[in-house]
C-alpha cells in the first residue's frame, strides 16, 4: 500500500508484479527516483534497484515460503523449482547467493527449516514422525542429525528446554546470526 501511496503522489503509473514488487511504466528520472526512494525509506522500506540484490531477495522469499508458508511439498528437487520460479539457472544462483550472503543457498533452507521445527515442537500439536515428514526429511534420523548439528541438541532434548530459543525469520540464515 505505501508503495502504491508514493508512486501515486509521483504521477508515476504502475502494474503490480508481485508483494513488494511494481513494474513502472514510464522511464523516471533520477529525482524522481531519489524522492521515491526517500519516502519508501520514510515508511520502513527500501528501493532496491540492483537486480543481484533484488534476485537474492526472491530466492529468500522462494525459500521462507517453501519451509514456513507453504504445506505442500514441491514434487521436483530444489534447485529445479527455484530455477524454473525465478527463470535462472540454479548454478548462477547458487553462486550469486553465497557470493553476496557468505552462506550457501542450501544452509539458508536448513537454518530456515530448522526454525520451522522448533516452531512446530513449540507449538506441540506434531510428533517428531509427522514433523520430519511435514518438513519433506527422508527420516526422523535425518531430521534429528541435522537439527543437532544445527543447534547442538536433540530435538528431544530441545523439546524439554523451558527456553525455547527461536530466532525471527528476517535474521535467519545470515552469516552474522548465531542460532
Amino acid at each position: 500500500m505505501a508503495v502504491k501511496d508514493e508512486l501515486r503522489k509521483l504521477g508515476l503509473h504502475f502494474t503490480p508484479v508481485e508483494l513488494g514488487e511494481v513494474e513502472i511504466m514510464e522511464n523516471i528520472t533520477s529525482e524522481q527516483r531519489l524522492e521515491l526512494k526517500t519516502a519508501l525509506l520514510n515508511s520502513g522500506l527500501e528501493l532496491m534497484d540492483d537486480k543481484r540484490a533484488v534476485l537474492i531477495e526472491k530466492i529468500k522469499n522462494v525459500v521462507i515460503e517453501m519451509v514456513h508458508h507453504t504445506d505442500e511439498m514441491i514434487k521436483t528437487n530444489f534447485s529445479t523449482f527455484l530455477s524454473e520460479k525465478l527463470n535462472h539457472d540454479y548454478t548462477y544462483l547458487a553462486n550469486l547467493f553465497s557470493e553476496v550472503q557468505g552462506t550457501t543457498i542450501e544452509q539458508f533452507i536448513i537454518s530456515h527449516k530448522i526454525e520451522r521445527i522448533k516452531e512446530l515442537m513449540i507449538y506441540g500439536e506434531l510428533n517428531i514422525t509427522e514433523i520430519a515428514w511435514k518438513m519433506n526429511y527422508s527420516s526422523v534420523a535425518h531430521l534429528s542429525n541435522q537439527f543437532k548439528k544445527v543447534t547442538g541438541l536433540s530435538p528431544s532434548h530441545f523439546k524439554q528446554l523451558k527456553d525455547k530459543r527461536r530466532s525471527p525469520i528476517e535474521d535467519i540464515g545470515n552469516s552474522n546470526c548465531i542460532n
